[in-house]
């Protein structure tokens, strides 16, 4: 009877004080509440967030496999897929089309600001010239000619009939314009032949324009005044909305569509890149090397955030409530308890009892 009394007041005591009396070092766990959840949040802090224990309990862990043969799975790459593309219309619909526009004009004139265009036009005329399409040019320029005058004889003729005396005879003016027409024929003609000497000179000016490009600043200053202005026209900015306008709503509609090709690319991306990501085991290893140490820092940097935490949400836990849980989540081995002292009690008063007679003889 004394052991199993003994122990159910050690036991009530840690819970409650026994009766009601409040008899000191009982009523362990409401009375110390607070300094238990320290005292947790701190063996918690140092014997669980620690770097060795968080690092050997992640590094076992396949991240990369584990997200590559979700991915793989063509239901949850269609998911993900149609997650990022829902996205895209509340982006867009935050984007003014005019900050867009002020904001391309202000990137290309700064973007080409840097640009030396000079040597750069002088590089393509330079590869023009070596692949002898500067003579393509300059033949398609006789042949414009010879097109241009055979289209606009009868034009040439009247004007030569109304700009001549009324006195001359319109067989002198017609002779006049047979004339002239031959000439021109034969001076194009003339240019358009191989070791012509307009053709040599057409040459020679490429190659000085070649040349002014890459040395005289004149040339570098004229064409980034022209570059600057185009950037700076208001049709410029005019032209880049509209851009972002009609862009803008292609995606939108695609994206609204039940068969959105952005989607259905983005799935097949994903899928290939989780099948490819499975089938990479150094590429893996690699990836969870890096998701381990990061997640490892992650943690640890923020492990007295965490005890914190603890403590505090015991802190604002009711002491009786408390107690009232932890003894009713214990309390089958507190029934043990409790019998095994009136046990051990019965035992040891039965052996106290023997001795007591042994020693009466």
């Amino acid at each position: 009877m004394v052991g199993a009394l003994a122990d159910w007041f050690a036991v009530t005591a840690l819970f409650r004080a026994p009766l009601g009396l409040p008899i000191p070092h009982t009523a362990i766990i409401p009375r110390n509440k607070d300094r238990i959840g320290a005292s947790v949040a701190n063996f918690l802090e140092h014997n669980f967030l620690t770097k060795e224990v968080i690092a050997a309990e992640l590094a076992p862990i396949d991240f990369a496999g584990v997200a590559a043969n979700w991915l793989a799975a063509p239901h949850n790459s269609r998911a993900v897929a149609t997650q990022m593309v829902g996205l895209i219309p509340a982006v867009l619909r935050m984007i003014e089309d005019d900050e867009v526009g002020r904001f391309l004009q202000r990137r290309a004139a700064g973007m080409l600001g840097t640009i030396r265009f000079g040597p750069f036009a002088a590089d393509i005329v330079s590869i023009l010239i070596a692949e002898q399409h500067h003579a393509q040019l300059f033949d398609h320029l006789i042949r414009m000619g010879a097109a241009a005058l055979e289209n606009h004889k009868p034009l040439i003729r009247q004007k030569i009939h109304e700009r001549s005396p009324r006195w001359i005879p319109k067989s002198v003016d017609e002779r006049f314009f047979n004339s002239l027409l031959q000439e021109l024929e034969d001076f194009l003609a003339q240019m358009g032949e191989a070791d012509s000497d307009w053709r040599l000179r057409f040459q020679a000016a490429l190659d000085d324009l070649v040349m002014k490009l890459r040395t005289a600043p004149e040339f570098e200053a004229k064409i980034a005044a022209f570059i600057a202005g185009t950037v700076q026209h208001p049709l410029f900015k005019a032209y880049s909305e509209e851009v972002w306008r009609d862009i803008k709503q292609r995606v939108l509609d695609d994206v609204a569509s039940a068969d959105s090709h952005a989607v259905a690319r983005l799935e097949r991306g994903l899928q290939a890149f989780g099948a490819a990501l499975a089938e990479d085991q150094a590429v893996r290893t690699r990836l969870n090397g890096w998701l381990a140490g990061f997640a490892t820092e992650v943690i640890v940097a923020r492990c007295v955030l965490i005890a914190d935490l603890v403590r505090r949400v015991i802190q604002t836990w009711d002491a009786k409530t408390v107690s009232r849980k932890f003894e009713l989540y214990v309390g089958r081995d507190l029934q043990y308890i409790r019998i095994n002292g009136t046990i051990v009690g019965g035992l040891v008063g039965l052996v106290l009892y023997v001795i007591s007679l042994l020693l009466a003889l």
